[in-house]
């Protein structure tokens, strides 16, 4: 079953994309009126919040800030501590999710905070510190339902669920959906396809990159840092990198993933560029490609037909 016709209604951006992020020092950071009004023009349906600051605090404020530039809030990432066993993340969720339901925003998207700067390494986690975690994963998701938002894992380069081994103990060790984050998955060794294929039941958030893999496997091989990849254009547009994108979507939604996609290229800023040019360039060609997806899978589903009747009829594929 392809892509409904009105799944361009659930396509989302992200400030990270315009280089707006929570990491000090990543680069020039535009103001929220630059990236919300580039948003608005390229007519994207929402987009999520953005790191602390960028919008405002008061949760009615930020809400009416979206509202004034006619976006929708999907909601946010939210890194945060959940490994020690002294610190009790649910106040400081609780405290976010304030601005979610203000602004009508229904998905909570958790990262596994390190507790250090940046995402360029990590500690590792002994067996107790794991059992905490996982146990603060269940208690957030129930936290967040109460107030009507879906929350969801991140997996993300340079946090405590980044590997492949990492995603596996979350989905064995969990309750919580999983935010379907394509590059981050690609990088921390998952195959982003796969996963949406095998686990389409705990996805309940979805991150849109494409990668240059020869980048991703120099951050993997510890030939580069996270942040000098991405300085380098490791995250493409969607369709101009190594990620099958256009099977994932109509993975998801011919199991009737009913959430947002969010378009996500990563990228830093040395200086601001011309109003209209920059990073709305990448957004709007992946905006394209997404919207094309629909007619993607017809076309590959008629192909698909048309080979089966010419050979006798459907073969069988290995399956892993």
């Amino acid at each position: 079953m392809p892509p409904s016709t009105v799944f361009t209604d659930r396509i989302a951006a992200a400030p990270i994309s315009w280089g707006v992020c929570e990491v000090p020092g990543w680069g020039f950071q535009l103001s929220p009126q630059r990236v919300l009004a580039e948003m608005r023009d390229l007519g994207v349906a929402a987009t999520e919040f953005g790191p602390d600051g960028f919008l405002p605090t008061v949760p009615a404020e930020k809400a009416k800030t979206l509202a004034d530039y006619g976006l929708r809030a999907v909601g946010g990432f939210v890194p945060i501590v959940l490994h020690d066993a002294s610190a009790d993340p649910v106040p400081a969720i609780e405290a976010e999710l304030d601005s979610f339901v203000a602004a009508g925003a229904t998905r909570l998207v958790l990262s596994a905070d390190t507790g250090q700067i940046g995402y360029d390494s990590r500690p590792t986690l002994s067996e107790q510190q794991w059992d905490v975690l996982l146990a603060n994963l269940d208690r957030l998701a129930e936290v967040a339902i109460e107030r009507g938002v879906v929350a969801s894992i991140h997996p993300h380069v340079g946090t405590m669920v980044e590997s492949t081994d990492d995603v596996n103990r979350v989905l064995a060790g969990s309750a919580i959906g999983l935010c379907l984050d394509t590059g981050h998955l690609l990088i921390g060794g998952t195959d982003p396809v796969a996963l949406a294929a095998r686990h389409a039941a705990r996805i309940s958030h979805v991150h849109l990159k494409d990668v240059r893999l020869g980048l991703a496997e120099s951050v993997q091989n510890g030939d580069l840092s996270y942040t000098d990849a991405v300085r380098r254009g490791m995250y493409t547009p969607l369709g101009a990198g190594d990620i099958d994108i256009a099977t994932i979507v109509t993975s998801l939604e011919s199991v009737g993933y009913d959430g947002y996609y969010v378009l996500e290229q990563d990228t830093i800023l040395t200086e601001e560029p011309e109003y209209g040019r920059g990073p709305v360039d990448d957004v709007r060609q992946s905006l394209e490609f997404i919207k094309n997806v629909p007619h993607r899978a017809d076309s590959s589903g008629r192909q698909r037909h048309q080979s089966q009747e010419s050979n006798g009829g459907p073969t069988n594929e290995a399956q892993n």
